[in-house]
């Protein structure tokens, strides 16, 4: 693939896995051309098949063959990027802390998307202003009895899929007590250096920046929360959108032995929330059952049984087995303690 043809994607400016990866691709000086829409409908209109499972954004990319071909999946086309495309690299090159960053930024896909979803459709103040925008980021021009038949058609059907990342009465305490701890951790880190991984930022911290995109940018009540704990994740959030000036050295990586306690803290609750989750949807899988239910900080959890995240936990133990002995014990030390040791099976 040549670096001076743009790639091009499929998304929309609410959707955090799209923010990720634009932020990612600008960082890298990587061209791209994004299209704001519905991908169905535009790969209808050009001849691609659709991806088994539908998400944004959506990339074109050519196959084996040259075809090109609808994938989604943010974390191996990060991989894919970073095998085609020389410089700038989000993967730190310490193997100790490139598993590390792998696990980050399986939490912020994967877990601090609960706090976007939950912020987004609970409550009523939020859940309008959601039903209200979304149409028009599809169609700013939309015409009044089409936007008002799409915010009342996307609110209901959304409001009514909150169970399905977790989201109800009894953990919605829950969730709002991880997300305000997680803001304070990073406070603290950020305080230190102004990524996760060091000086400079790695595939994480554009993760989580898509997370916050939604949750610092776009939902009123996530905001508030943010701007009252911690003004160095807002601040963060912003500057993360465009770090194509940043010009990254090799030592602006954090090493696995000089890394902030401040980071520990942020594994803290990577291995209080996240890691629960991920062994208890293991379990259910392994059972056949459909849903799960475990204890998760003090309450109980219970949701739908997902085959991604029983993958999530296969992965990041093949990144942990892919490792040198050596590395395997530098990983060990920095996670213990933290609960996320659990999760290494």
């Amino acid at each position: 693939m040549s670096q001076h043809s743009p790639i091009t994607l499929i998304g929309s400016p609410p959707s955090p896995y799209t923010r990720k990866m634009i932020a990612l691709m600008r960082y890298r000086h990587i061209a791209y051309r994004i299209i704001w829409d519905n991908p169905a409908a535009i790969l209808a209109e050009i001849g691609v098949a659709k991806p088994k499972v539908a998400l944004l954004p959506t990339y074109l990319l050519p196959d084996e063959t040259g075809e090109l071909q609808a994938v989604c999946d943010s974390t191996p086309i990060i991989r894919r990027l970073e095998a085609e495309y020389e410089g700038r690299s989000v993967i730190p090159d310490d193997p100790a802390m490139a598993f590390i960053d792998y696990l980050l930024e399986d939490f912020a896909d994967e877990w601090a998307t609960k706090y976007m979803f939950h912020y987004r459709w609970h409550f009523d103040a939020d859940a309008d202003n959601a039903g209200s925008l979304l149409p028009l980021f599809q169609k700013v021009n939309l015409p009044a009895d089409a936007f008002n038949h799409f915010k009342s058609y996307i609110t209901e059907r959304q409001v009514g899929r909150l169970h399905v990342v977790g989201s109800n009465e009894i953990t919605a305490p829950v969730i709002d007590a991880s997300y305000k701890r997680l803001l304070v951790a990073m406070e603290a880190h950020f305080a230190q250096q102004p990524y996760l991984m060091g000086d400079r930022p790695g595939a994480s911290d554009f993760a989580l920046y898509g997370q916050l995109t939604q949750l610092v940018g776009f939902e009123p009540t996530s905001r508030a929360i943010a701007h009252n704990l911690s003004s160095r994740t807002v601040a963060y959030t912003g500057l993360m959108e465009d770090q194509t000036g940043l010009e990254p050295q090799t030592s602006d990586w954090s090493r696995a032995e000089t890394v902030p306690e401040t980071l520990k803290s942020i594994l803290n609750e990577v291995g209080h929330v996240y890691a629960p989750a991920l062994l208890a949807n293991a379990q259910a899988l392994q059972a056949g059952e459909k849903t799960w239910e475990t204890e998760i900080d003090g309450s109980r959890w219970t949701q739908q049984t997902f085959t991604y995240q029983g993958k999530c936990l296969q992965w990041i133990n093949q990144e942990y087995q892919a490792l040198s002995e050596a590395d395997r014990a530098r990983v060990d030390e920095l996670l213990a303690g933290t609960g996320c040791e659990k999760i290494i099976l």
